[in-house]
């Protein structure tokens, strides 16, 4: 059923908003991009890699290197158009071809690059492995504004994420896993639709029961749990 709403919800959404994609990849290259989609290597359900996709929206495409991995608020990286694509995701809706190839789910754990998905605690990761990853989730309805996160956490952004935030997003991934089912996911769904329309954070732990509440001081003073 999960995998029947992936494909019958992605092939709607890539129907409905076609005209917006080709708009957006006619500005990109009008704008002098070299490139319309950038591509990255995601750890996949069982551990296995994809390449996910995202419109470009820094300058070069971005990098793969590991201190560039993380991005902050007003990067210097990200060129203007970019930052618009970013503010609305917008430019994460090609990951809509990586659900309809079934690389990706509508809802499940955020796919996460190698560096990243090893900072996971054993547990999490066998937990992450046993689904395909998500468009959306909780984790990333969490912290749909990372990159602010990063900016006002008082650290390095590296040591922000190893210590602050990895720790946290894999007990939310592990959450889902462990709980996942129709209702939770269209619950999900709603909820990315409020975050991204209204760019601020929802109340998940009043929506959703028994969500892992964060350990440490930088983020239960930072996100909007309750």
């Amino acid at each position: 059923m999960k995998r029947c709403m992936d494909v019958l919800f992605s092939s709607a959404a890539l129907i409905i908003l076609s005209p917006l994609l080709v708009l957006v990849a006619v500005i990109l290259r009008r704008t002098g991009e070299r490139r319309v989609f950038y591509r990255q290597e995601r750890v996949g359900r069982a551990g296995c890699t994809f390449r996910l996709y995202k419109f470009v929206t820094m300058r070069d495409g971005g990098t793969d290197r590991p201190e560039d991995l993380l991005t902050t608020q007003h990067d210097p990286r990200v060129f203007p158009f970019g930052r618009i694509l970013r503010a609305a995701k917008i430019n994460e809706l090609p990951q809509l071809f990586n659900v309809l190839l079934g690389d990706m789910s509508l809802i499940g754990p955020r796919p996460q690059v190698r560096p990243h998905f090893d900072m996971y605690p054993e547990h999490v990761k066998r937990e992450i492995l046993k689904v395909r990853p998500g468009l959306s989730g909780v984790g990333s309805i969490i912290f749909h504004d990372e990159s602010s996160l990063l900016a006002r956490c008082g650290k390095d952004k590296r040591l922000c994420y190893a210590e602050d935030i990895a720790p946290y997003k894999g007990e939310l991934e592990a959450w889902y896993v462990q709980h996942q089912s129709l209702l939770l996911d269209l619950s999900l769904i709603l909820l990315t639709i409020l975050v991204v329309l209204f760019h601020r954070s929802v109340c998940c732990s009043q929506l959703l029961r028994d969500l892992p509440q964060p350990n440490s001081a930088v983020l239960s003073a930072n996100l909007a749990l309750a």
